[in-house]
């Protein structure tokens, strides 16, 4: 697995070991932590890697899956590593490929609600082409995202790799690193501290939040299935960026004020999957809402006695 110490891939790690998987971690930390596998390190059935996966990937056992998780995930980090972003979305995901292919194991490649870009459908289908500002800021996520898509079924169609591409809509929950500027964090992070809510825009935008088990139990669903090709895991719930302030106020007891701020270039106005597809060949609905979500995420980083002026990222 390639970004394994990073949110979602340290989750599933933990996931694939409780199911009897050995899983090498690929990881140059980036933005993922170390202390995400703090719970793996000493396991027989993990092996942790250093490395960039923009660089050959060589591994000497067999191989049964290559699960494709590298990349800044959060718009401050791939704003912040641009060409890096771009990079792990074209040479990390053909080194994967090679690895896949080499070995002759499955590929899965983690794709994002992203590509959908500021969408003029809704709900998203899979069949949707999506609306993307390909020169735009947030583009070396989009398009690196829709180039990994594009090179993973060339592989499938020219090389017979076994391709599964899931595109993740918003994913929250423990271990999801305070400072990386997703909502989610970033209001409960400045609920707990008493500052102000930083709402973009006027708050009406919408997102659709998926807890991470619901998100993790997607993915392998997907990974073990027989279906080739893009399918969205998120959760359909859809909620506007205000209500999600107004409910991490609730959840954290504070008393913080929310202040706005202009909305950034390409910020999507509406976002939420359709998960039709998901239900008819996965048979996969999400089950945690999102009050008890919030309230599982907020307890993790009490008991983890994460105090909010020492996080810087």
């Amino acid at each position: 697995m390639t970004g394994a110490a990073g949110f979602l891939g340290s989750h599933l790690s933990d996931a694939l070991i409780a199911r009897g998987w050995s899983v090498i971690a690929f990881d140059n930390l980036l933005t993922g932590r170390k202390e995400n596998l703090a719970g793996l390190l000493e396991r027989d059935a993990f092996t942790w890697v250093e490395h960039d996966v923009t660089t050959p990937i060589n591994v000497d056992v067999p191989v049964d899956a290559v699960l494709h998780f590298a990349s800044p995930a959060s718009p401050p980090d791939y704003l912040e590593h641009p060409i890096k972003t771009l990079k792990v979305g074209s040479l990390g995901t053909w080194n994967a490929l090679g690895l896949a292919r080499a070995t002759g194991a499955r590929f899965l490649l983690a794709s994002t609600s992203e590509i959908y870009g500021d969408p003029v459908v809704h709900p998203q289908p899979e069949t949707y082409w999506g609306n993307v500002n390909s020169v735009g800021p947030r583009s070396v996520y989009d398009e690196a995202k829709r180039f990994a898509e594009a090179m993973a079924l060339a592989y499938h169609r020219q090389h017979d790799v076994d391709v599964r591409i899931v595109r993740i809509f918003n994913t929250y929950g423990p271990r999801l690193r305070p400072g990386d500027g997703r909502v989610v964090s970033n209001f409960l992070v400045q609920a707990m501290r008493g500052d102000p809510l930083t709402v973009y825009g006027d708050g009406s935008q919408t997102r659709s939040f998926c807890y991470v088990d619901d998100e993790v139990r997607g993915i392998l669903d997907l990974l073990q299935s027989d279906y080739v090709g893009p399918v969205n895991i998120g959760n359909p719930e859809e909620h506007t960026v205000l209500e999600l302030a107004e409910l991490a106020r609730e959840i954290t007891g504070s008393r913080s004020d929310i202040v706005r701020e202009p909305l950034p270039v390409d910020d999507p106005t509406r976002r939420c999957p359709d998960i039709t597809l998901a239900d008819e060949v996965l048979a996969w609905q999400p089950e945690i809402d999102l009050r008890d979500g919030l309230s599982r995420t907020l307890e993790w980083y009490r008991s983890h006695d994460l105090q909010p002026d020492r996080w810087t990222g």
